[in-house]
């Protein structure tokens, strides 16, 4: 069974309405949802270059939720960002940064990091850096 360390848990992400909320209380509210995690930030060119994929993606699996965590330096350049590339779904600025603790709990070494929870909450895949790894397509495939 793997699931995210309690340290990447507990770290506080703000949403575009400005509110801190946990990880973890974040993932609860998709709670039986099949989740895909997307670590990405607007300066970064894989993340950028990946959107077109990312968006056939979402086409592909609607049934999906896209859960987009920031690593930008500032919130004004996060949501700069997810107007320019028209990014769906649900977006959180992870305030504590790449070295914080969620940055350190999951091993973040990367970005764009991809990442997948299954319905009943179990980390699915860990650790993608690129749309066309071959897992994410089972995995979602196998949700």
């Amino acid at each position: 069974l793997v699931v995210f360390p309690q340290e990447a848990l507990e770290d506080v992400f703000l949403s575009l309405a400005g509110e801190e909320n946990s990880f973890a209380s974040i993932l609860e509210s998709h709670k039986g949802e099949t989740i895909f995690i997307d670590v990405w930030a607007a300066w970064c060119r894989d993340c950028i270059e990946g959107m077109p994929k990312l968006k056939k993606m979402q086409a592909t699996f609607p049934e999906a939720t896209f859960l987009f965590l920031s690593l930008d330096r500032s919130v004004a350049s996060w949501k700069k960002g997810i107007k320019k590339h028209t990014l769906e779904g649900s977006h959180h600025f992870i305030s504590s940064g790449w070295k914080g603790a969620f940055g350190k709990a999951i091993d973040l070494d990367w970005i764009p990091r991809y990442m997948i929870v299954n319905k009943t909450g179990v980390i699915s895949l860990y650790r993608a850096i690129a749309l066309d790894d071959y897992r994410i397509n089972e995995v979602l495939k196998n949700k």
